[in-house]
């Protein structure tokens, strides 16, 4: 379940958070205090643009690693279909389940979303980007995954 501290908004500290990831392992944004903070918010699990973003993320890992940088995928699916998809594309960043979405929420990322004339409360794909100290420096809000990982990492590698 996740702690939730103070609502997301560029020039603050970024809000703080605990969220079960993989093989049983509760994950806190505040224990990465001292590096950069990646946080990607994708609607759905092995879905054709959640994978393409996942997988452009996972070719980048290395260069945010280099730049100092953690990633973290968070959607609100469950650990067990993380696993799963990480396993399926080797994804090697932590990915974790809001599944009750109080964490999309305090980002601003749970909102109302229309499909097919539709109107339904879904994860509208977002990126923050974090500082060392855990502060918010960056967004990109309703992204195109197209070439969205290249603008995060250029992001990432000039944040000092």
């Amino acid at each position: 379940m996740a702690t939730i501290k103070a609502k997301a908004f560029v020039g603050r500290k970024a809000p703080d958070f605990t969220l079960p990831s993989l093989g049983g392992r509760e994950i806190k944004l505040s224990d990465y205090i001292g590096q950069k903070v990646v946080l990607f918010f994708y609607p759905k699990d092995l879905t054709p643009a959640c994978t393409q973003e996942s997988c452009d993320f996972r070719d980048a890992y290395a260069a945010f690693g280099d730049c100092g940088t953690v990633v973290l995928g968070i959607s609100n699916d469950p650990v067990a279909t993380h696993e799963r998809f990480a396993a399926k594309y080797e994804l090697p960043y932590e990915l974790l389940a809001d599944t009750e979405h109080k964490v999309c929420e305090l980002y601003g990322v749970w909102q109302l979303k229309k499909l097919y004339g539709r109107e339904y409360m879904g994860l509208v794909r977002s990126t923050f980007l974090i500082n060392a100290k855990g502060k918010l420096v960056q967004e990109w809000r309703n992204v195109r995954v197209k070439n969205h990982v290249d603008t995060v990492l250029e992001a990432a590698r000039a944040v000092k």
